[in-house]
């Protein structure tokens, strides 16, 4: 194809004839038929002659056979006329004619002979326009022939016209012909051959075809064009595209006028299957220009069309245009053309579906398969047929369809994919999963096929989620695994841009949904990418206009999203602690729920508005915003009065507001009116508990919290998670503050914590995930059977699932009671920062275990702390007696700590301040002990306050005087010793900020060294540039003729001037060819004794380095030497040279004599003043030995200034006036060889 492409063939441009008009070509089938023959008949006359119009034939053709019969017509009657017959398209006829001429036939085989061939072609353009199968509609007793038949009926004349001459060229034609149209309408095995393989037996047939074609080519010395597209037909089924492409272009090549049949949709065809779908198009637009009526053409072009809209979006206008410009500019045109056509008829099929236009989708469907010799076109129409049975919902009739679709194909690993995947729909929608997973896993193995691995993933997540509604306990890991390991598949072919996929949402919201629990953040960045894939859907005409503040562009962009979108988007953000993102998207959900009812008048967003309302309402209170929650729960109360969750919010609100009027008031009320909704109960119970928490009862079961939940489980749910864990946790603390003095009373407490864990235990079952439930049997494993090490890892899991206070409290125990103090205060006050600032609880775990690490450390600084968080405990709650228990427990603790120490340890504020905590201590402990319900036995308590009293006060208060004789007698050296450790710091800090200076100074250096080399490398790139550009310059000369600037060129010296000889005994060679070689090497080694033998080491000038060339190199022919750049002008060739050529020598002196050799047949170009060369020229011309024997001084001045050119060659200062670089000296050794 590449020959005919925008060339010219036989005087035409592409391959036509010039006197074609348009660019149009007439096809030459039925071109030797006459418009008119005459046929001899017997009368008065011998050249009577009876004229037949062979373009307006009779309908029946028994008279002219009855005619031609009588009068005993020759063959090429019979004929003619049967041609003229089947290029009226009357084929029938054509046979008629055909078969009777046969019978009519007296003269022997011969004549037979080309009937008989003629009349297999009538039957193989049958076969093309026969249907494959009999149609069910035919009436009884009409006789319809399939393509199977009139295969038969032409496979038998062939083998006549066999037997009569098997040689006869037009037979092996006509054999490859039938086989190719046997192999094409060939069902294909199923389960025979690999995907890819051909079927053996249409290999066969293919071969044979192809031997065929190949014996025709020969018998035609090659001329037979039909034969060579014959051949590339049949490499084309046999999937040799590139094989096929170069028998289609040898056919154009030689008949570029070929339109019938058209190679060009042949070239067409095989650049598609390799891939240059543009050459495809170029192509059968090429062949559409030459033949505009073209149906095959039209409709090839179609399916370029569609294909290209394939790979677009379908809501863009590019989509739109290209698939219109496919319907309707080319299969619309195709169609008119012929309406059986299969492959429009299967692409008019397709659109009608699309349009739901079922009675036309079956009409065309079935065209396209009765009519088709191409099995991908039967599947085709089958496929549609089952498309449109789907539709009905006839799913019997569909599953047979695809089945026919995916067997025309090949079927089993072969088959049509589409097909395959319609058959798992089916499956599903008859709710035959399992029969679904098989069909779609057997599909992913063999293609990776994108829409089959997203309805896998779908169903693995349905039975997930189902599993996860219907609370049954089954473990559904597998599932979940091949879920998201299928849609993550997806999502990542998603990024490839050779697919060119369109994000599905449904993908990532179903794997939104499976992160949810386990991995929200991946949750979220699923639900992020749905929100931008929506973004880009908005039309142009509903985007606002940009601002320039992003955020708010993007807040007016949502209100076009779909709103649970926007929530489910804020609900992440509010588990990660993101509330103010939340805020943003709630509001935002709400605005669109606003747009979408004004845009869908029907819709009905009040379910939507109350459900975002209160999520905001929620947010508002985790970001520390009471009133605007409270705002909005009362909007929501004002539009549904019974909303409990509302009511719920404001009672808590109220209760954490103030705790002893309005809160209780609002949650009893809230109780009293919605008993039996299991969060107000659950809300309810929370509120017993911290009213009665200052005065529980030792019996648990008699406490109002826990006889609440029974309640709870007895009479309204016994499955309440909530009311369990309650419980369990009321078991808890009963069992903590039991006795342990016995045998017993630790079985009892042991007892208690069993039961603890059975309520524990309970809601587990019910919700495995339970974070708090675990939690619970952890806190029972560390405080009943001290098991720290199985306890933590569930502590650590349950801190990472539940954003909880008492989960940092609950681990702060377990390190406490493994006395890592550091530990346990690093989660203690992680437990105040999420929002317990104010529990008096946490603060008395951080002063006892300050106070049990300043035991341990013997730090004072602990204790203090430890009282610090014991009195912030105290002042939260004034009335908890234990609290007071706790103050005056550290105090005493303190002081005993204080007057172990040492004088040289404390000081005298420090015993002052002991001695008066004890004091506190003391009257708390007497105030402890009248107390009627003291956390100690009340002579316990009274035994510490004697011990105070009679013994500690004693012992402080000789500490203190002993500390104040202390601090007196040793003031001085207290002070010296101040004084002296503050010179010390000071020393110290001198030096840290000397080595700083230091440091600082270094660094300085060195950036202002680096920028100092930068300048310097800055300044010599500039040099190097601007001597580039002198260079350039350098080797520009101006042309004489055009006065162009164009590079130099060097004449060689052989050809100028014929030659002049030197003297060599001055080192100088003759210029002539003969000698150059030898005249060179003894050049140089006399120029370089010469050297030698003037000037000292520091006159030496820096030698040029030049590539070792190899040895031998001299003996290489001369036209292989790399020539001078410079341009020598005629006048001063030869001798003018050769003088600074032997001073560009010596000043290169210094290489050995090996380097010398080596470096022969290399160029040197030197440059020197006009002026100095003038004179050069005329000394030479006159006494060429006076160069030579000038004293040293002029010799060292010349042998300097060559070299000084040498590395200045290029400089603009070496430039004559019209800015040509005149002739310098020239190595010897190129001397002679050029």
């Amino acid at each position: 194809m590449s020959a005919n492409k925008n060339g010219h063939v036989n005087g035409g441009a592409n391959g036509h004839d010039a006197s074609n008009t348009n660019g149009r070509m007439i096809s030459k089938r039925f071109s030797d038929i006459p418009s008119a023959i005459d046929i001899p008949v017997t009368g008065e006359d011998d050249d009577q002659a009876v004229e037949i119009d062979l373009e307006d034939l009779l309908d029946d053709p028994t008279e002219l056979c009855t005619l031609l019969e009588n009068e005993g017509a020759a063959r090429t009657y019979w004929m003619t006329v049967a041609l003229a017959y089947a290029k009226q398209k009357k084929v029938d006829h054509a046979i008629e004619m055909l078969t009777k001429g046969q019978s009519a036939m007296r003269g022997g085989n011969k004549e037979r002979l080309s009937m008989l061939t003629c009349l297999c072609w009538m039957y193989l353009w049958k076969s093309k326009e026969a249907p494959r199968h009999r149609p069910d509609s035919v009436e009884h007793g009409e006789e319809i022939k399939t393509k199977e038949d009139w295969l038969k009926m032409a496979t038998s004349n062939l083998n006549d016209a066999s037997r009569i001459n098997p040689s006869f060229p037009p037979l092996f034609l006509a054999r490859g012909v039938l086989q190719l149209l046997r192999a094409s309408t060939r069902p294909f095995p199923r389960n025979n051959t690999a995907p890819g393989a051909l079927d053996p037996e249409k290999a066969e047939l293919l071969r044979g075809a192809q031997k065929s074609f190949e014996d025709a080519i020969k018998a035609s010395h090659g001329r037979n064009m039909l034969a060579v597209l014959g051949k590339a037909r049949a490499a084309y089924s046999m999937g040799k595209y590139a094989e096929a492409l170069e028998g289609y272009q040898e056919a154009l090549r030689s008949m570029p006028d070929l339109v019938d049949p058209d190679p060009r949709i042949g070239i067409g065809c095989c650049f598609w299957q390799l891939g240059f779908k543009e050459d495809a198009k170029a192509a059968w637009e090429r062949s559409l220009e030459i033949n505009p009526d073209s149906k095959v053409a039209n409709i090839l072009l179609a399916q370029f069309y569609l294909d290209q809209s394939a790979h677009v979006p379908t809501n863009s206008p590019e989509f739109i245009q290209l698939y219109k410009k496919a319907m309707t500019e080319y299969t619309q045109r195709s169609y008119k053309a012929d309406k059986d056509m299969p492959l429009t008829c299967a692409t008019f099929a397709g659109y009608f579906l699309s349009r739901k236009s079922m009675p036309n989708v079956e009409a065309l469907a079935q065209k396209a398969i009765q009519y088709t010799d191409v099995n991908a076109i039967a599947s085709d129409g089958w496929y549609l047929l089952a498309r449109k049975e789907h539709f009905d919902d006839n799913y019997e009739k569909a599953l047979d369809y695809y089945g026919r679709a995916d067997d025309a194909r090949g079927g089993a690993d072969r088959g049509y994919m589409p097909a395959k995947f319609g058959a798992a729909q089916l499956s599903v929608l008859k709710g035959d999963f399992g029969e679904a997973k098989l069909r779609l896993e057997k599909i992913i193995q063999q293609s990776k096929n994108i829409e089959a691995m997203i309805l896998l993933g779908t169903l693995y997540a349905e039975e997930v989620f189902s599993s996860q509604e219907s609370g049954v306990k089954e473990d559904k890991t597998t599932e979940y695994k091949k879920a998201v390991g299928y849609l993550e598949n997806v999502r990542t072919a998603w990024k490839d841009p050779k697919k060119n996929l369109v994000p599905d949402a449904s993908v990532l919201l179903n794997l939104a949904r499976l992160y949810e629990t386990e991995q929200p953040e991946k949750s979220l960045q699923c639900l992020q990418q749905v929100e931008q894939i929506e973004f880009d859907q908005i039309p142009a005409a509903d985007k606002p206009e940009e601002t320039g503040d992003e955020v708010a562009y993007k807040n007016t962009m949502r209100e076009n999203l779909s709103p649970q979108l926007l929530n489910n988007i804020g609900c992440f953000y509010y588990q990660s602690e993101k509330y103010d993102l939340a805020r943003e998207m709630f509001q935002a959900a709400l605005n669109a729920c606003v747009k979408a009812g004004e845009k869908l008048e029907g819709m009905d967003t009040d379910a939507l508005v109350t459900t975002i309302s209160f999520n905001l309402g929620r947010t508002y209170e985790a970001s520390g915003m009471p009133d605007e929650a409270k705002t909005v729960y009362e909007g929501l109360l004002g539009r549904h009065s019974d909303y409990t969750d509302a009511k719920t919010r404001l009672a808590y609100i109220a209760l954490r507001r103030d705790r002893t009027e309005e809160g209780p008031k609002a949650v009893s009320a809230l109780y009293k009116e919605s008993s039996a909704d299991l969060e107000v109960r659950a809300l309810y119970g929370w509120y017993l508990g911290r009213m009665h928490s200052r005065k529980r009862s030792s019996n648990v079961n008699e406490d109002p919290e826990y006889r609440h939940y029974k309640h709870t489980l007895q009479q309204y749910d016994k499955h309440d998670r909530y009311a369990l864990i309650g419980m369990g946790n009321l078991n808890l603390m009963a069992a903590r503050e039991m006795r342990r003095d016995s045998e017993s009373d630790k079985q009892a407490r042991s007892k208690t914590y069993t039961k603890a864990v059975e309520f524990f235990d309970k809601a587990l079952q019910l919700d495995p995930k339970s974070a708090y439930a675990a939690q619970g049997i952890a806190i029972a494993l560390v405080e009943d059977k001290k098991d720290s090490k199985t306890a933590l890892p569930i502590f650590l899991k349950v801190r990472d699932t539940v954003k909880d206070p008492s989960v940092f409290v609950n681990l702060g125990h377990i390190f406490a009671e493994s006395r890592q103090y550091s530990k346990a205060i690093e989660h203690y006050e992680a437990a105040l920062t999420k929002d317990r600032a104010h529990d008096s609880h946490i603060l008395t775990c951080l002063g006892r275990t300050w106070l049990s690490k300043g035991k341990g450390d013997k730090s004072l600084s602990s204790f203090k702390s430890a009282l610090d968080y014991s009195l912030k405990a105290l002042e939260i709650s004034p009335e908890q007696v234990h609290y007071k228990f706790n103050v005056a427990f550290v105090q005493l603790q303190l002081a005993t700590m204080i007057y172990n120490l040492p004088e040289t340890q404390r000081s005298l504020e420090e015993v002052q301040g002991a001695a008066k905590g004890l004091e506190e201590a003391i009257e708390a402990l007497d105030a402890i002990a009248k107390h009627p319900n003291p956390p100690y036995p009340k002579h316990d308590i009274e035994q510490r306050a004697n011990m105070a009293r009679n013994t500690m006060r004693r012992q402080l208060e000789r500490s203190m005087q002993a500390q104040k004789e202390y601090e007196e007698k040793n003031a001085s050296k207290i002070q010296a010793a101040k004084e002296q450790r503050e010179a010390e710091l000071r020393r110290r800090e001198e030096v840290r900020e000397a080595a700083v200076r230091a440091e600082n100074e270094r660094k300085a250096k060195i950036a202002e060294e680096r920028q100092k080399i930068a300048e310097r490398d800055r300044e010599l790139a500039q040099a190097r540039a601007a001597d580039d550009i002198a260079r350039e310059n350098a080797d520009m000369t101006t042309d004489s003729e055009t006065g162009e600037r164009i590079k130099r060129k060097k004449i060689p010296k052989g050809r100028s001037g014929g030659g002049k000889r030197k003297k060599k005994e001055d080192g100088i060679t003759d210029d002539e060819d003969s000698g150059g070689e030898e005249g060179g090497s003894r050049s140089q080694k006399k120029g370089r004794k010469a050297r030698r033998g003037s000037g000292s080491e520091e006159e030496k000038p820096k030698t040029k380095k030049r590539r070792l060339a190899k040895k031998g190199g001299e003996k290489k022919d001369e036209s292989k030497y790399k020539s001078s750049e410079i341009v020598v002008e005629s006048d001063s060739d030869g001798d003018d040279g050769a003088d600074e050529a032997r001073q560009v020598m010596e000043g290169e002196a210094e290489d050995d004599v090996e380097m010398q050799e080596a470096t022969n047949g290399q160029t040197t170009a030197a440059g020197g003043d006009s002026d100095e060369e003038e004179q050069v020229v005329k000394t030479t011309r006159k006494s060429r030995r006076g160069v030579i024997e000038d004293d040293e001084d002029e010799d060292i001045e010349a042998d300097t200034s060559a070299v000084g050119a040498t590395h200045q060659e290029d400089s603009p200062n070496t430039a004559n006036e019209d800015n040509d670089t005149p002739m310098a000296g020239a190595a010897v050794a190129d001397d002679d060889d050029e």
